[in-house]
């Protein structure tokens, strides 16, 4: 129940803790210090029309073909690597001298300084100048933010989270505080002065809006799912399990594939698919005499939770994810402890080519979609940016437009020398051409590589052929477009909510509870009494607000 962010393609990886900065200050009259809704915020909505007026005019940047077209959020795909690559950005975008401070979470090891890291000095030859970017502990973010809102202490960049933003208070007025207002930098046609920030999808830039005045920009997901159910396909063959079509064969699967004397469990992490499989939606669905249904109130959700619940009564559960909010999950899959688990689509990829130099015959592969009852199931997803991009308030229109053509190199596509150096290094130093052409990573890049620009803009997201996982692209591709005609429709698309306190605090927990109820520790029973929690501790309010928030927009 505590995720790997959707979306994201960097795996959560042990770091050192960060140390908070400062005290709090007061910003527009409100203390932005701490990392939860401030009680009392009664959120707001803006409408879909004044969003559209301040967005960029999207103007695609395509720089090579690619062998199979994507189709909407499915991004495209290249089965092999290119032997001619092209400069996206013809001049430095750096042009003052001036230094160029920055901020970005990552989940990996801490990397070495600029002036002991190769890899950086390499960005900073072709940006023109010196960015220094901290890395920063992601699984402690939303401290480090608290700290840098409440201390007015934001850097010339900084790179936030999606899911680190509702978890600060009144966090519009910190935007518009202490990061620079874009709209007359990037409004319509005014972006094609940046025209790889101009080619990222209009569905990402559409959430970094506050206020009706467009204050960042999008890292836009890899892909339109939330969650995928991962198998190990090689253990599941190589046992006769068979792949299940089935809710029913979902569980004796969990009966067949369990042996806790051998230490192999059928399960980690499976309750958002099991939801899904059942139909049950994200949040709230309309009812068909008017208003809005949570999915606690729904008999989806609760068959979704009496099925999960019996796997883990029945110990079908490895057990460290019953005993913790999350377990490392990865591990467990990647030891053949556990035989599925759900995880965002990004992780596909990285694992299986890792894995597969370890472990000879390693596969790793999507549970195909069913539903449950005869009805078809309900996929999760929407394009919100995986990172927002902030610009620090007051630098001048020079130094904002520098940091922009900053932003922009760090968004060039693939096909581009700027996307290769971005991704893998310098040549000979980070990285190695196998006989494709396809970069192969060296000790040194994975020492110094920290995605420390990759997180300050985004990119329109492609698949690419890697030798250690030759038919990932395909089957990605092929899983996506099979099932996309599934995804919910985000009744809030194009809406910017800023959602009430009252709902927000309720959320955490509301989910400790649920969870306590899936591993025994509270009988199926209690969900009524935790769903009546919900809904007047901040649920209702929440329903009336999204019901207004609808009905303002003529939906």
């Amino acid at each position: 129940m505590t995720p790997s962010p959707p979306g994201a393609s960097t795996d959560r990886r042990t770091v050192l803790r960060l140390i908070g900065l400062g005290a709090a200050a007061t910003i527009g009259g409100t203390t932005l210090a701490g990392c939860s809704k401030e009680v009392g915020s009664q959120g707001s909505a803006t409408k879909a029309d004044a969003i559209k007026a301040v967005l960029p005019a999207y103007q695609p940047a395509e720089l090579l073909k690619p062998d199979i077209p994507g189709e909407g959020s499915i991004p495209s795909g290249y089965l092999k690597y290119p032997t001619d690559l092209v400069d996206a950005v013809t001049e430095q975008p750096i042009r003052s001298g001036q230094p160029i401070r920055a901020i970005s979470p990552w989940w990996g090891p801490t990397p070495p300084a600029n002036d002991r890291n190769a890899y950086m000095q390499a960005i900073n030859a072709k940006l023109g100048g010196e960015m220094v970017v901290s890395v920063q502990d992601g699984n402690t973010f939303a401290d480090k933010l608290s700290a840098l809102l409440g201390a007015r202490d934001v850097p010339d960049l900084l790179s936030v989270p999606n899911w680190e933003v509702d978890k600060i208070a009144r966090f519009s007025d910190a935007t518009k505080a202490l990061f620079e207002d874009l709209t007359d930098h990037l409004q319509g046609d005014k972006a094609a002065a940046y025209p790889y920030l101009a080619a990222l999808p209009t569905s990402s830039w559409e959430y970094c809006v506050w206020g009706g005045r467009l204050y960042a920009a999008p890292f836009p997901p890899d892909g339109p799912f939330a969650w995928l159910l991962f198998q190990r396909k090689d253990l599941v063959d190589a046992a006769g399990l068979g792949t299940p079509t089935s809710i029913d064969e979902l569980y004796e699967f969990g009966k067949k594939a369990t042996n806790a004397d051998r230490g192999v469990w059928a399960f980690g992490t499976v309750f958002d698919m099991v939801q899904q499989f059942h139909g049950c939606h994200q949040t709230w669905r309309k009812k068909p005499d008017g208003g809005l249904e949570h999915k606690y109130e729904t008999a989806e959700f609760t068959a979704a939770l009496e099925f999960t619940a019996r796997l883990f009564a029945e110990g079908l559960v490895h057990p460290d994810t019953v005993a913790s909010k999350g377990a490392d999950e990865k591990q467990l899959f990647n030891g053949g402890k556990i035989l599925m688990f759900q995880d965002g689509a990004g992780a596909w990829e990285g694992m299986q080519g890792e894995q597969s130099k370890v472990t000879p015959g390693y596969t790793m592969q999507p549970v195909p979609l069913f539903g449950v009852g005869g009805k078809d199931p309900v996929v999760w997803g929407k394009d919100i940016p995986v990172f927002y991009t902030f610009v620090k308030k007051g630098l001048g229109t020079e130094r904002v437009q520098e940091l922009l053509r900053v932003m922009n190199w760090c968004a060039a596509p693939f096909g581009s020398r700027e996307f290769e150096l971005r991704e893998y290094g310098v040549q000979g130093t980070h990285f190695t051409r196998g006989a494709d052409g396809t970069p192969a990573s060296t000790e040194q890049f994975r020492k110094e590589f920290a995605g420390q620009v990759n997180g300050l803009a985004g990119r329109p997201p492609v698949k690419i052929r890697r030798s250690d996982a030759p038919t990932y692209v395909q089957e990605y591709i092929e899983y996506h477009k099979k099932f996309i005609g599934l995804r919910e429709t985000d009744l809030f698309a194009g809406i910017k909510l800023e959602l009430p306190a009252n709902w927000s605090k309720q959320l955490q927990p509301t989910d400790d509870k649920i969870r306590d109820i899936l591993r025994g520790r509270r009988p199926l029973t209690d969900m009524a009494q935790v769903t009546k929690e919900f809904l007047s501790g901040g649920g209702e309010e929440g329903r009336a607000f999204h019901e207004k928030a609808l009905s303002d927009n003529g939906r």
